[in-house]
């Protein structure tokens, strides 16, 4: 799978698809404080980690958030590392390998991942992204 995602990050480098969706985002979040910005770029790295692997998540996002930098006038080095730590962020689903294994070995179901997933969700967000807003910018 990673073999496919790599060719598909440099293409939505190359072809402009990354300016394009970094700046449909930026329309929407244009004039909001730099917390917006950042908060942004972190959900959007825990959702694609719900749907693809955090590796791959971050290949499809790197050309993404460095466009989004730009076109913010901020550094996109550390929003790119903050897309890479926030891909780990996937406990609302059983998709991550280690959840799948607690799974089956615990008997959980998935509404099991939503009600202890959900919270610890939106405290490794708050905590990153405060992270990154008081270290880094």
């Amino acid at each position: 799978m990673l073999v496919g995602l790599i060719p598909l990050g440099v293409a939505m480098q190359n072809s402009g698809t990354a300016e394009f969706l970094a700046s449909g985002l930026m329309n929407l979040i244009e004039g909001s404080h730099l917390l917006v910005l950042l908060f942004s770029v972190a959900i959007m790295a825990t959702f694609f980690s719900l749907v693809m692997s955090n590796v791959g998540a971050v290949v499809v996002l790197a050309p993404l958030v460095i466009s989004i930098g730009l076109l913010a006038g901020v550094d996109p080095r550390p929003l790119v590392l903050l897309a890479a730590v926030n891909a780990g962020n996937s406990f609302i689903l059983p998709t991550h390998q280690v959840n799948a294994l607690m799974m089956t070995a615990g008997g959980y179901k998935t509404k099991d991942y939503f009600k202890a997933g959900g919270g610890v969700t939106v405290v490794f967000l708050i905590v990153s992204v405060l992270f990154f807003y008081f270290t880094m910018f």
